[in-house]
């Protein structure tokens, strides 16, 4: 009863998320749409906002993953063809919500949610890792986590603008940024590859031409 409650309190805040963002005012707003009073949100999400935002992952990590189990040649594909299989997929399960990830983009852009925003991307990447058989437990395994780390990022910038049909270009996109990293084969160092204000100042701009 209590996911179902989450769950009812996300879907009512992301209808506020483009109009006013990954605010507190989106999260009263969607509260009173739910018909949950703070109180009972407090016990549900103590967090607040920052719960909601974990819980949109988790939504699209979920939805990533029942199209993988849905997909019964998935077992049989290449390596690096589960990787871009699985990107897709979690891409995909954002599809209805693309303003919200936008601005959610901006708002893990932001100096004190960088740490979350890695966090919650590595969550992602990790689930993909292994989806597609990754049992590594040396280096290695960082390495892979922070190389496709690279790649969802880029590839999340590029889709945010991509206006093709049924985004044919992000995922000609995704299937380059692999081909490169695994010709790379070498970490990426997450700290530069992250770069807030770039994000920032990518993500303003389209959201002005929008």
């Amino acid at each position: 009863m209590s996911e179902s409650k989450r769950r009812k309190i996300l879907l009512a805040v992301l209808v506020e998320i483009p109009f006013d963002g990954w605010t507190e005012h989106a999260y009263m707003r969607g509260l009173k749409a739910a018909g949950i009073t703070r109180g009972e949100a407090d016990l549900l999400l103590p967090a607040g906002l920052r719960d909601v935002i974990d819980l949109f992952g988790a939504m699209a990590d979920d939805g990533m993953l029942a199209k993988i189990d849905a997909e019964p040649g998935f077992a049989r594909l290449r390596v690096r063809e589960k990787i871009a299989f699985g990107v897709r997929a979690r891409l995909e399960s954002y599809m209805p919500h693309r303003e919200a990830v936008r601005r959610l983009v901006v708002w893990y852009a932001m100096p004190s949610h960088v740490s979350l925003g890695l966090r919650r991307v590595y969550k992602t990447v990790d689930l993909i890792w292994r989806a597609a058989g990754d049992n590594a437990t040396d280096f290695n395994f960082y390495t892979k986590r922070g190389l496709l780390l690279a790649v969802f990022k880029t590839t999340v910038l590029f889709w945010l603008d991509d206006d093709s049909r049924g985004q044919k270009a992000s995922w000609e996109f995704l299937d380059r940024r692999i081909g490169e990293v695994l010709k790379v084969g070498k970490t990426i160092s997450l700290a530069k590859e992250w770069k807030p204000a770039e994000i920032f100042d990518f993500v303003r701009q389209k959201m002005k031409r929008a």
